[in-house]
């Protein structure tokens, strides 16, 4: 199977969790953008979603499936979204769309976070893929000065503004065998939102497509 459909696959796995009459939510991607796709092959069984992203949004509303606030649900069932890095730990880097913020909220509220992953996202050790930082415009240069200090190489992601109207700064080189102490450590600046770390709240589920099809995993 070629990358993409590796993607797909793991998506249409994912439809195994989705039980009847729930809101689903829904993360952002290429691999998300197969499981919506796959999603609107259910939608008469499901309520509705709540959505990581506009982008995710319309492409949900363009199958026919309503797009709730999240804000008007009190309970999701299970989210599905991708990932950029994932380890065996299912902690993961996040962000690459720049969606995380909204990302990291709706995984909050989900009682089942389950990621879904070609193999090419599994990693040993978060932090070949850049870690992406959603800041608030005015502390763009001193958030970039603080992370220097952690030991990360901060890159202005030039042209992308979120959907909450910030920026992102990738952070290159940065130490991540700790990762849920360095997510403390950014959150704890000031002026940053949030960052791509999902280590305080990783998947349950992994689900990853394979040359040899579909793999399961979940957090011991």
């Amino acid at each position: 199977m070629t990358q993409d459909e590796m993607k797909k696959a793991a998506a249409v796995k994912a439809l195994d969790f989705i039980d009847n009459d729930t809101i689903v939510g829904v993360g952002t991607g290429s691999t998300v953008n197969h499981f919506i796709d796959a999603l609107a092959t259910i939608k008469e069984r499901i309520r509705g979603a709540v959505s990581s992203s506009e982008e995710s949004s319309r492409r949900l509303e363009a199958h026919g499936i309503e797009v709730f606030d999240l804000n008007s649900v009190d309970v999701l069932d299970v989210y599905i979204d991708g990932a950029d890095e994932v380890t065996e730990h299912l902690q993961m880097i996040k962000g690459g769309g720049a969606a995380l913020t909204r990302e990291k909220i709706v995984a909050a509220v989900a009682k089942t976070f389950i990621c879904i992953a070609d193999d090419s996202k599994q990693v040993p050790v978060l932090g070949q893929f850049p870690l992406p930082v959603e800041v608030i415009p005015m502390a763009r240069s001193y958030v970039a000065r603080e992370l220097v200090k952690l030991g990360g190489d901060p890159v202005y992601r030039q042209g992308v503004i979120t959907d909450n109207g910030n920026v992102i700064l990738d952070v290159h080189n940065m130490n991540l065998t700790a990762p849920s102490e360095m997510e403390e450590k950014i959150n704890g600046i000031v002026g940053v939102v949030t960052n791509g770390l999902f280590a305080h709240r990783g998947a349950d589920i992994l689900v990853t497509g394979t040359k040899a099809g579909v793999s399961v995993s979940k957090l011991n």
